[in-house]
């Protein structure tokens, strides 16, 4: 809460220096983002924003700083487009299963090969996804669209139309029961999909033995190793996972809305994923938390430009202060409980030193 309260006085600062009201600005923000359709729009960029958090976090859990999200999510859904669309028309369930596990495959193999060159060449995770990021977009999807694309009347370079059976159905009747008719945006049904994937991620993390291996991995290489915990494995395990849901990342667009990969398939969405993850603290809830709230701030920023307010931008600003306190307050957190547990451990071995003096 503290980081938030900084970064409106931060955006409100600036929105002061540029010549804008602040309460204006903040008060059409509230107003346009509280409206039904808006929050709809936050709740659909917010899915693959959590889906990319946890694709961090899960690697986060072995201290391994997995950035390669955004080119393995990118490379996922283009595969995952061609087989979509190739296959024709299938039982809608089994067309968008083969979908899915084709994005997941491909998401775990290119995340996988970084996990490997560590584990194997001791090649540093960042250096390694960050190149691998670069193969992916600028080269196989670069080359491959090229190859693979279709006539189109529009001037878009992209692949083929995946048929209605591989569509991601709409939430919006459910909805619609408890509310008004919903205009002009559908809420993504792959929502649940991305709750599943928070659930299944807490439940393995904290409550399966593979979880307490990321976690003890993570904590203590040399510990875990010595208690049985093959540390290679675990990480080449952890890159897989992280990359499996990597690979979800882009199918709620993909599936709900575009229905084919093209060259303006939304891009920048693994970055962003570290920015929840830090801020949700790597945890389920915490991630899924920031996720919504980045994705209504970016929703309803569009009004500031709208309306003349001011340019959108600011709301950028508020987001990296937002990351840049919250990081801050968990550094802080971090150190004040390492302290606190070194004083509790030099208490209890005075006071054992001192039972050992009394009893001789």
């Amino acid at each position: 809460m503290a980081a938030v309260g900084l970064a409106l006085l931060v955006a409100a600062l600036v929105l002061v220096v540029s010549g804008a009201d602040p309460l204006v600005a903040f008060g059409n923000i509230w107003e346009y983002g509280s409206r039904l359709e808006t929050v709809i729009e936050s709740f659909n960029r917010a899915t693959p924003l959590y889906l990319s958090g946890i694709a961090f976090a899960i690697a986060m859990r072995m201290n391994l700083f997995q950035i390669g999200v955004e080119g393995q999510y990118i490379l996922a859904a283009f595969f995952a487009a061609y087989v979509g669309a190739g296959v024709g028309s299938l039982f809608p369930p089994l067309h968008i299963a083969i979908i899915l596990l084709t994005a997941m495959i491909v998401g775990a193999a290119w995340a996988g090969l970084a996990g490997w060159m560590k584990v194997t060449r001791n090649v540093h995770e960042v250096i390694s996804t960050i190149m691998l990021n670069a193969i992916a977009v600028s080269g196989l999807v670069s080359f491959l669209l090229g190859r693979w694309k279709i006539e189109s009347e529009s001037l878009d370079t992209r692949l083929g139309d995946i048929a209605t059976t591989g569509w991601f159905p709409s939430l919006n009747p459910i909805v619609e029961l408890a509310t008004r008719e919903i205009k002009r945006v559908e809420l993504t049904g792959f929502i649940l999909v991305a709750a599943l994937v928070g659930v299944a991620y807490h439940l393995i993390i904290n409550r399966s033995r593979l979880g307490y291996d990321l976690r003890a991995t993570g904590a203590n290489p040399w510990a875990a190793e010595a208690s049985g915990v093959p540390p290679k494995r675990t990480i080449v395990l952890a890159m897989l996972l992280s990359g499996a849901v990597a690979g979800l990342v882009g199918m709620a667009d993909l599936l709900g809305d575009q229905h084919f990969y093209s060259l303006r398939f939304p891009q920048g969405l693994g970055f962003a994923g570290i920015a929840v993850a830090l801020l949700g603290r790597n945890h389920a809830v915490g991630a899924a938390v920031a996720a919504v709230a980045f994705g209504w701030l970016e929703r309803a920023s569009g009004v500031l430009e709208v309306r003349g307010d001011a340019p959108r931008e600011i709301v950028t600003i508020m987001v990296a202060v937002i990351i840049l306190f919250a990081v801050i307050a968990y550094a802080l957190a971090q150190r004040r409980r390492r302290i606190e547990a070194a004083a509790a451990a030099s208490a209890q071995v005075e006071s054992a030193g001192g039972a050992g003096e009394a009893d001789t």
